[in-house]
């Protein structure tokens, strides 16, 4: 008979809950993502606020879904971290509360390890070297010795919170990732856009100040276009040069910034040159979902990773590479 196990993501912006069979067939994905104002971003409790609205929703949603009853459920996991703090507590408290009530163990789940295994499973990749671009993460992984170890990654500002801050600075809407690519394809290269790559780490922060300052100078559209040429090139050079490195026959692309078309473009030539092609997930679970986390969630019981109640917490700066992955066997 088959298992069933609850996800639950609340990292950010978006109130997810999804349940996963223990053969990774996904049974439901229910998601409610947050409204926001012209030129705003997310404000933590704003966000915890929508989360607590909608959660008493999303759960029995996504059970009704699945044709599953609560008491049915062989585990729920939840996205402990890193997120916005009084997001993650609600999720937490959402899966604390559920599993006490009906004796269900618990399993705390890395956000970024949710979007990597999802996508590498998605994919059909074996061993990729993993690109996760997203709000929270920008780093260049791959697997070994029990975790995914960071080979590349920013020095201060990742990738999508680069595109979110530009756009906000410009007055558009948040996510501003979308509309900074929307825009992008009117526009045209101008000069003056510090390139930062050092090794394989990439440097956001004088990109972001240098295109800022020059709002008033420069047509929005060119300026967008600048900002994906520059900032795209930067990791699409310290990937390539981790892939060599590391001697990979794969590369996986995963996150929400993944859905950019250009970055893909990019990251598929750079691929093709080397003679592999580009993986990703579909787009739909490229952005925060209950799936990845709930996907994790099945690997780690079958490893017997669960937490007790009072040990299901959660920790807002978390890295990739401070996850043990038991479920996966060493590479050389």
């Amino acid at each position: 008979m088959e298992q069933a196990f609850l996800g639950i993501e609340s990292t950010a912006h978006t109130f997810a809950a999804s349940v996963v069979t223990d053969e990774l067939e996904i049974l439901s994905d229910i998601r409610r993502v947050m409204s926001f104002e012209e030129g705003s971003g997310i404000h933590p409790q704003k966000a915890a606020e929508h989360h607590s609205s909608v959660s008493h929703k999303v759960v029995p949603e996504a059970l009704r879904v699945a044709g599953i009853r609560v008491q049915e459920l062989s585990g729920i996991a939840y996205s402990a971290g890193p997120g916005l703090g009084p997001s993650l507590r609600i999720g937490a408290t959402t899966a604390r509360t559920i599993g006490a009530c009906f004796g269900i163990p618990l399993y705390p789940v890395h956000h970024g390890v949710g979007h990597i295994e999802l996508a590498t499973y998605l994919s059909g990749a074996e061993d990729p070297l993993v690109v996760l671009v997203s709000g929270g993460h920008t780093a260049i992984v791959a697997f070994g010795a029990a975790r995914w170890r960071i080979y590349g990654e920013t020095l201060d500002i990742t990738l999508g919170n680069l595109l979110d801050q530009f756009a906000r600075n410009m007055g558009l809407s948040f996510p501003g990732g979308p509309r900074v690519e929307e825009l992008a394809r009117s526009g045209s290269y101008i000069s003056g856009i510090p390139y930062t790559v050092k090794g394989n780490n990439v440097v956001y922060s004088g990109l972001l100040t240098a295109a800022s300052v020059q709002a008033d100078k420069q047509d929005l559209a060119d300026l967008c276009y600048t900002v994906q040429e520059v900032a795209f090139s930067m990791l699409t050079e310290a990937t390539e040069r981790a892939f060599v490195q590391l001697r990979k026959s794969e590369v996986v692309l995963a996150g929400g910034v993944a859905r950019n078309m250009r970055l893909q473009s990019m990251m598929n030539d750079m691929a093709r040159i080397h003679g592999t092609t580009l993986y990703k997930a579909d787009d739909s679970y490229d952005v925060d979902n209950g799936v990845q986390i709930a996907v994790v969630g099945v690997l780690a019981s079958k490893s017997g990773s669960g937490v007790q109640v009072e040990d299901a917490y959660v920790r807002q700066r978390w890295k990739v590479d401070e996850v043990d992955i038991p479920w996966r066997m060493s590479s050389p």
